[in-house]
């Protein structure tokens, strides 16, 4: 069981997360990646991602032996550069901590001792790898996980006014209850009980749709804790018919190119764009810039600010509507 003892103020500061982050819900898939259980369900979806990982993704066994990732690779950020970049401005101490508490028991690989000694090499390694891992695992499911999380953060939003906080919370996972301010979550076959007070910290509730197990939690020091909960479906994420590896306009425009198009269900900015499809600024403008160069895309400036349309062109080959001739 998991109990999770509120303040007063710790309500007060109770907040869902507005946006999937995807490093984290990287790990989470590479968890599940690496779990043994339920074949039926998640056979063909492993064996698919272990055939397309390359091999650049592979340092991040190393750095997961048992399974768990250390704390300082769960960030947020709404792009993975921008959780690149959280990971990368951790102190020193903080990685070197998560680094021992792996490899506590076994010795390590030269390219964790190198990180555990700051080396910007290794720290390329472990970019490198990340980056790779977002682009084969969840860059071809991430609009789905961004249809998913907002059908979620909408869902929680009614449960609060409808129930109130508490109906709310225990409406997350079934079985659970809130109690003289302490949420009691029962995890049925893993005996024991770990305690988490917020201590006025707050809680971030960020819903996973790639795990399947018991909540995961990063508690630490002088930080909200924040909760990834397993929601959706239960089922793993594949891509639909006009995903990345079916679909024939991505053979033609590209992976990236044609989720910027896909985005475009709306006006939206460069920042805006980037944010929806999981990308940097500079990747979506420079995307922009191709397919406006292609006749597939329209560029308003209204002040300071750029807005991106698609055109009747791009809506055409969308839709795979004709002309009828």
């Amino acid at each position: 069981m998991i109990r999770i003892h509120f303040t007063a103020d710790d309500f007060a500061r109770l907040r869902f997360a507005p946006r999937p982050s995807p490093l984290p819900e990287v790990h989470a898939a590479l968890m599940m990646l690496g779990a043994p259980h339920e074949p039926l369900l998640f056979g063909r979806w492993r064996n698919r991602l272990l055939r397309s990982i390359p091999k650049a993704a592979a340092p991040l066994a190393d750095l997961v032996p048992d399974g768990v990732a250390p704390s300082f690779l769960d960030v947020l950020g709404d792009t993975p550069d921008e959780g690149f970049t959280l990971i990368r401005a951790h102190r020193p101490e903080f990685v070197r901590a998560g680094i021992e508490q792996v490899y506590a028991r076994r010795p390590a690989p030269p390219w964790i001792r190198d990180l555990h000694a700051g080396d910007a090499g290794a720290w390329r390694t472990l970019l490198r790898a990340q980056r790779a891992a977002y682009e084969s695992v969840l860059a071809p499911v991430w609009p789905a996980v961004q249809d998913l999380h907002r059908a979620e953060f909408t869902r929680h939003a009614l449960a609060v006014a409808e129930r109130g906080l508490g109906g709310a919370l225990t409406g997350l996972a079934p079985g659970s209850r809130l109690r003289k301010g302490v949420w009691e979550w029962p995890l049925p076959g893993r005996p024991g009980v770990r305690d988490v007070r917020l201590g006025g910290r707050g809680l971030i509730l960020r819903p996973t749709f790639h795990w399947r197990g018991g909540p995961l939690i990063q508690d630490l020091p002088d930080r909200p804790v924040a909760l990834a909960y397993p929601a959706g479906r239960g089922l793993p994420l594949v891509p639909d018919q006009g995903g990345p590896s079916e679909d024939p306009l991505a053979a033609v425009l590209g992976r990236g190119r044609l989720a910027v198009l896909r985005s475009l269900d709306e006006a939206r900015t460069t920042t805006g764009v980037a944010r929806r499809i999981g990308v940097s600024n500079a990747t979506a403008s420079a995307h922009a810039s191709a397919l406006r160069a292609a006749g597939l895309l329209t560029t308003t400036r209204t002040g300071r600010s750029v807005h991106h349309t698609r055109t009747p062109l791009a809506e055409l080959l969308l839709t795979g509507g004709t002309d009828g001739g």
